[in-house]
């Protein structure tokens, strides 16, 4: 075998699995039976429980939620953070999460030590209307909504996208102000006249040499640790030159690791190959080569996981046949087996302190 490899490759575990483990909180909370947080909203996101199993669903205690708000890092970067709401009687999930990221609001306590409310001080959610047969969610801001940073635009348009579109049965979101539907954002004039959807990206980079005009965005997940070295994922969304397996690129450009010195590390090891991904009756399938894999021995739960996010984010599917070395009989370290397709769990990134 090939020692190299393998010490990179339990390096890996060990740096990704550690702050996990030693501080008791949780990456997913979701096992991989259950679907979650779609990309085309199936995504939030593999028996992975990283915590101790004992986070609540919703309605498990009277009026709480878990949901999942879209925040940003101590590097700037976009994560979802999946949190626990009070939910009234009347309230919307969709406005509530989007009142919880608010500057300074109501809700800043409950925001985890690391992360930060997008929208600016003193925003107001007027209202939150779902169109079910267009899957469309139209929110409406008060006025100090268009009080902020040109330099924060794009990361409020992609937020309130992605947060949004991680509830149930939305898939496109339209921002108003006022009253009034928005063409552009009111601070630097980002369009956003066509209705919004995750295919605006989240963290958004390009690769090297790519060619803008002939380029196509992939979805992918990285890994990064709170002040309290909790680990947590972070997606990015990097511009690729066009293929004809956008799935089986999304993972090459994974293993490919970070570009551009971004802030997050590597899930994955270089040496890991991706040999093929095929999509059949709502599973999508990735064959992986890893030379440094013993049979018997678990692989890392990170990259098995992060593939299974991206896979799900970029396919729109919600199942996934992961295959090691053309075997299905494995397990990850947490125990998770990948015999049959697995789900994306519906919530990623659980702090749970």
């Amino acid at each position: 075998m090939n020692h190299y490899r393998l010490f990179r490759r339990a390096a890996l575990a060990g740096a990704l699995a550690l702050p996990i483990l030693t501080t008791g909180c949780g990456l997913f909370s979701q096992p991989a039976s259950e679907s979650i947080d779609p990309p085309q909203n199936s995504s939030q996101n593999v028996d992975a429980v990283i915590d101790d199993g004992q986070t609540v669903a919703a309605g498990e205690q009277g009026d709480q939620s878990q949901m999942t708000l879209y925040l940003k890092d101590r590097n700037g970067l976009l994560a979802p953070v999946s949190v626990m709401a009070t939910l009234g009687a009347e309230e919307k999930a969709g406005q509530k999460a989007l009142e919880m990221m608010v500057e300074g609001g109501a809700y800043e306590s409950e925001i985890p030590d690391g992360f930060q409310a997008v929208l600016p001080k003193g925003t107001a959610i007027k209202g939150l209307n779902i169109v079910p047969d267009q899957k469309l969610a139209v929110v409406d801001f008060g006025q100090s909504f268009a009080d902020y940073n040109a330099a924060d635009e794009r990361k409020i348009v992609e937020a309130i996208t992605w947060t949004l579109t991680s509830l149930p049965d939305i898939q496109k979101v339209e921002i108003d102000l006022e009253g009034q539907k928005l063409a552009e954002m009111p601070v630097d004039g980002m369009p956003i006249d066509d209705q919004l959807t995750r295919a605006v990206g989240i963290n958004l980079e390009a690769a090297e040499g790519v060619d803008y005009s002939m380029s196509t965005p992939v979805t992918i997940y990285f890994s990064a640790v709170t002040p309290d070295n909790v680990s947590y994922y972070v997606p990015v969304t990097r511009l690729v030159n066009r293929s004809n397996n956008k799935a089986k690129t999304a993972i090459e450009q994974l293993i490919s690791g970070p570009i551009n010195d971004l802030p997050v590390k590597a899930v994955m090891t270089p040496d890991v190959l991706v040999k093929d991904v095929t999509k059949k009756d709502g599973i999508v399938t990735v064959e992986l080569q890893d030379d440094s894999y013993q049979a018997g021995q678990p692989e890392p739960a990170e990259m098995l996981q992060a593939v299974v996010l991206a896979l799900t984010e970029n396919t729109g599917l919600g199942k996934v046949q992961i295959k090691l070395n053309g075997k299905t009989d494995f397990v990850d370290t947490n125990n998770q087996s990948y015999t049959e397709p697995v789900s994306r769990p519906e919530y990623v990134n659980a702090f749970k302190g």
